[in-house]
């Protein structure tokens, strides 16, 4: 008897598991690349709502497109009663992914494309749940604070919208921009486990609501979306600038890992940590204290040169700057992954959508390191 011989390294590394259309990412440059369009342009050009158009359509929108996309999650970002009413009854001590798991779950029981599973249902469906990931998480905090949820305004951004749904104050336009290029710079990254888990899960032809639940469990892990958490509660365990070396040495004596440095694909700098960077030094620099920034760069800096010493290219990640950029823009530390998924909500469904356009069941093979033709052995003889 054989067994199948091993083709790929731990974690599935550099193993391709299927075309896709959406994102292209070169780690060795740290290129990161939207269906054609370089992060760089989208980051400095675009809107999220044009990045989801682009995610789902392959090209960016006409005018009229574009408005009517944002006149569609506009319509839609209201959730029913029933999770609301849902989420109340939720501990006050639940955590912030859990709840979101859930209600995302629960969504599906009140879809009106519930069982139809044509294309143009599907693309409702991905509208539907891309409107409503903001207003659930923004609808978590506030419930557990004792306030009232916030009706969502048809007239501001997806970016806007969050913000005022969460603090009840109307962002200003440079916190606006800062958000919106903070989704901007999450909403994709290839075949990351969320998004593979998403895939996987659609290619059985469960509905998009549990390809998504799918994808929320997967994030809510700390080796994937809660690094930027780890990094926060480290700056504020640390507390100040003049605290730092002593701490970050005391990391390398016990062989700890920093997290929000380093990543599985970029052996270069991460493109969106270049942007988030400049986000978390403009933030702090607007509010007339750069403390957090401060931090951020010398943890950088010290960690950077001690790696290049050992002859490693590690660098800042998305999670590392994304950290105090939100803390800055008053946002909870525990909120930092469910804000990511309010971003990443639009790759899954575009990855989703992609799927089931060409289905296959996705079915790897384990490279079996168990015994062979072993023979048995009845209990009374072992």
């Amino acid at each position: 008897m054989t067994k199948p011989a091993s083709t790929q390294g731990a974690g599935l590394r550099d193993v391709v598991a299927a075309p896709s259309s959406i994102c292209f990412i070169d780690g060795e440059k740290g290129i990161l690349i939207y269906s054609g369009y370089n992060i760089h342009e989208l980051a400095e050009n675009s809107t999220f709502e044009e990045v989801v158009f682009l995610l789902w359509n392959g090209r960016l929108p006409k005018k009229d497109e574009l408005d009517a996309l944002k006149a569609e999650l506009a319509a839609n970002r209201a959730v029913p009663a029933e999770i609301i009413s849902m989420l109340k009854a939720f501990p006050k001590t639940a955590v912030p992914m859990d709840a979101l798991r859930t209600a995302v779950s629960a969504l599906a029981f009140f879809d009106p494309d519930k069982g139809n599973n044509t294309p143009e249902a599907r693309k409702r469906q991905a509208v539907r749940l891309t409107a409503q990931v903001g207003t659930i998480v923004a609808a978590i905090d506030r419930i557990r604070n004792g306030n009232e949820p916030l009706d969502p305004k048809p007239e501001l951004s997806h970016a806007e919208n969050f913000l005022y749904l969460l603090n009840g104050n109307e962002p200003s336009d440079v916190e606006a921009r800062a958000f919106d290029i903070a989704l901007i710079l999450h909403a994709d990254h290839e075949f990351n486990a969320s998004t593979f888990a998403a895939r996987v899960t659609a290619g059985t032809l469960a509905d998009i609501y549990a390809s998504i639940t799918s994808a929320i469990g997967a994030l809510s892990g700390p080796l994937h979306g809660g690094a930027n958490e780890q990094v926060m509660k480290m700056l504020l365990d640390i507390g100040s600038l003049e605290k730092v070396d002593e701490y970050i040495a005391n990391k390398f004596a016990k062989g700890e890992k920093v997290m929000g440095i380093g990543h599985a694909v970029y052996q270069t700098e991460d493109p969106r940590a270049t942007y988030l960077r400049r986000m978390s030094e403009a933030t702090g620099q607007r509010q007339g204290d750069t403390k957090w920034f401060d931090m951020s760069k010398r943890i950088e800096d010290i960690v950077v040169a001690e790696m290049d010493k050992k002859g490693k290219k590690i660098r800042a990640n998305v999670d590392f700057y994304s950290a105090s950029t939100y803390y800055m823009l008053g946002i909870p530390v525990d909120l930092y992954t469910p804000i990511f998924a309010v971003s990443r909500i639009s790759g899954w469904t575009a990855h989703v959508l992609e799927q089931l356009g060409n289905n296959k069941l996705i079915r790897p093979r384990s490279d079996y390191q168990g015994g062979m033709d072993l023979k048995y052995v009845p209990i009374e003889e072992r």
